[in-house]
Formats: structure tokens, sequence, C-alpha cells
């Protein structure tokens, strides 16, 4: 165990040092405060915001807290990538996490990662157009492996058609709805007569099924999100015995439920992405910690706000609102417990600070509602250990969203 933080901190160390040698290198390029929100080397009171933080410490213990759970439960980790939609995230998590590969949402965000350096990449949508299907098949390569999911026969005659001009070869994963209500097919005869299509073509290559049900992941009632986990793992139980000669592997599961999922024994590879960041409502879900005791993840994303006016009694006003966080799950929670965030407008939040205690440029952590749209407002993560910045990691692939 030590060894292996000791030679991850010093691959950290290494990699900080070449960020230093490129922004010396670029000092024309990259301006504090124009469009970078802080440099190497800098204190926290002195990063410009509002600006995305990452604890590096926490971020390491998350990631491994899930290398140990796949471990122990002999599973495989592709975590998704349209979370973070971070390269450096994205290879801290296959180099030091143990995943084999990532998801991404999208064909240009997967083609974000792919011309970064990942190598395994799968769509977990569907893609229908035939311009995306194109840039699709075009990617991938002898040296690239490259998914998506469909739902559809004219779908699966479209990849196939291109696959075949680009002399390439796509895994396929039949989307099962399994209780989203949102893609996929719901009936056995309707994945038997996909199969049987996809069968047909040569450049088209069955790998399993895309099983995940995102509206358990936010019950926040533990007993009622066990009850509704083993619901919809009946049914993929059933799916998997039904279709057991094709050798399907069941791809799916989300962080705020991964435990129970995982724990009724039907899926061969988790696609958790929240869980390295997590966000105020993941946060607040109950948990029984007995399962497997691993659902204990921390905050290690943070979006840095600065005080700008307390002009207001029992009030401060700060720099982060509606366009540096998203409040789709709910407002942010401060760090400090003894202060609340009350509201937000476009570029302002509103702090209740009873004993005003709150100066003009003091810095406040916030903690998301939701991580993973809050992440595609920001160019960067300021990553930050011990009062220091210690790097600069891109959001690669920030509003890559076609």
């Amino acid at each position: 165990m030590i060894y292996y933080i000791d030679n991850t901190n010093l691959l950290i160390i290494l990699l900080s040092l070449l960020r230093v040698l490129e922004i010396f290198m670029n000092l024309e390029k990259y301006e504090v405060g124009f469009n970078i929100p802080a440099s190497i080397g800098m204190d926290i009171k002195d990063i410009q915001t509002p600006a995305l933080v990452i604890d590096l410490k926490v971020f390491q213990s998350n990631i491994l807290k899930m290398k140990n759970f796949i471990v122990e439960n002999n599973v495989k980790l592709r975590p998704h990538a349209k979370m973070h939609k971070s390269i450096n995230v994205a290879n801290y998590q296959i180099n030091f996490g143990g995943a084999h590969g990532i998801c991404c949402q999208k064909v240009s965000e997967a083609e974000i990662f792919i011309r970064g350096g990942i190598q395994d990449v799968l769509i977990t949508n569907q893609v229908t157009n035939l311009y995306k299907i194109d840039r699709l098949t075009k990617m991938a390569s002898k040296e690239i492996r490259l998914g998506c999911c469909v739902d559809n026969a004219d779908n699966i005659k479209n990849i196939q058609n291109s696959a075949e001009k680009n002399n390439a070869h796509i895994d396929i994963y039949i989307e099962y709805d399994c209780g989203a209500n949102r893609c996929g097919v719901n009936t056995f005869d309707q994945i038997y007569d996909l199969l049987n299509l996809i069968n047909k073509k040569k450049n088209l290559n069955f790998v399993g099924f895309q099983a995940y049900n995102g509206s358990i992941q936010h019950i926040e009632d533990f007993n009622l999100r066990k009850k509704q986990v083993h619901n919809t793992s009946n049914k993929i139980k059933k799916l998997k015995s039904t279709f057991k000669q094709y050798s399907p592997i069941i791809t799916g599961v989300g962080t705020g439920c991964f435990d129970l999922e995982v724990n009724e024994d039907v899926y061969d590879e988790i696609q958790v992405g929240s869980y390295a960041f997590m966000d105020a409502h993941y946060s607040s879900l109950k948990h029984n910690h007995e399962i497997n005791n691993t659902n204990n993840f921390d905050n290690s994303l943070f979006v840095l706000t600065g005080v700008m006016s307390n002009a207001l009694e029992n009030h401060a006003i700060v720099d982060a609102g509606l366009k540096s966080m998203s409040v789709d799950s709910g407002l942010p929670k401060i760090v400090n417990k003894e202060f609340d965030y009350l509201k937000c407008s476009d570029e302002h939040g509103v702090i209740y600070d009873p004993n005003n205690l709150l100066n003009i440029n003091d810095k406040v952590f916030l903690i998301p509602g939701h991580c993973d749209p809050t992440c595609n407002l920001h160019d960067w993560y300021v990553v930050i250990e011990d009062g220091k910045v210690i790097d600069l990691w891109p959001v690669s692939a920030r509003g890559f969203s076609f």
C-alpha cells in the first residue's frame, strides 16, 4: 500500500514539473486571471475565483477505494468520463484506479479522449446521425477499441455500412431498458431480432448489454433504493440467463447504488463516474455501510468562490452563481457549516452569515449539487494539496457535446 501511494505521488510530482515547464515555455499563452485561474505554487487565497478545485489527497483516496472494491468483488471498472471530461482524470483512473477503459456519452467527447491517448472507449449512447457514425467508425483501429449502444435495426445497418467503408470494427452493446424509460428495447423478441441482425454484420462485434437504470441512483431512502435495485437486477438476471449462449457481458451501474447493484451479482462491468469527485446530492444519500463498507467517498471537488460584498447585514455576496455551477440537483453546500448558500443569480451567490464572519476577498469552498454539468462550465481544474496549487488540469472535453 505504501509503495503504491509513494509511486503515485512521485508521478504526480513529475507531471507537475512537466506542467510548470509547459507553462513557463508558453508564458504568453497563459495569464492568471485571463485564461487560467491560478499558477502552480500559488496559495489557495490567491486563486482567481470562481474556480473549480480538486483536493488531490481526497481524490486519490476515492480512486483507491473504488479500486479496492472492484478487486474484492471481481468486477471490471469502466468509469464514465462524461462526469469529469478530463484526460488527466481518465488517465489517473486507468493508471492507478484499476479502470480498463472509459465510458463517454457523445462521439466528439470520445474523440477528445482517443486523441488524448485513451485506447478503450464505450459510448453509452445511440449514435444515429450518419455524419456522427462516420466519425465514429473512422476513430476505430487496431489500437483503438471502440463501442456504442444500439436499440434499432436501421442504426445497426448504418453502422455496418460505415464500418465496412472505413475498414473498422465496432463493439456493439444492445441497450436494455431495465427501468430508466429512456433509450433501449424492453422485450426479448426485440433483442433476438437485433442480435440476429448484428451477427450477420462482419464489421460489428456483439459484446453484451447496456443495462443502466439511472432513475434508481438518486432515491434518497436507502431501503427503498435497495428494493428498486433488487427489482431491476431481477430483470437483468432474466435477460442474462435468456441470452447466455451469446456469453454477453452486462455493463451499467452508477455511483448512487453501485454497492447494492454489484451485490446482486449480475454486472460484469461498472460505469460509476461521480465517485471520484462526489457532489452534494450523492453525498446526501443514506447508505448502509455494512454492505461492503465502501460507499463512503468524500468530496474532492469544490467550486472556490470569493466574497465580494458584505454590505447586507448577516449575509455575504460571493462571485459564484449559475454560470459557475449547476443547481439542477439543488444549491451547493458550504464546507464550513456555519454558513448557508441561500440563492444565486448569473454571477452572484448569497450566503447566510449569521455572525458576520466573512470579510471581503475571503475564500469559501462550495460543494456543487451536481458535479457533471458543473465541470462542463469550467476550462480548468485547479489541483491543490496542503494549501498550495500543485497542478492545473484542463477540462479537456468541455463543450464537446456533438
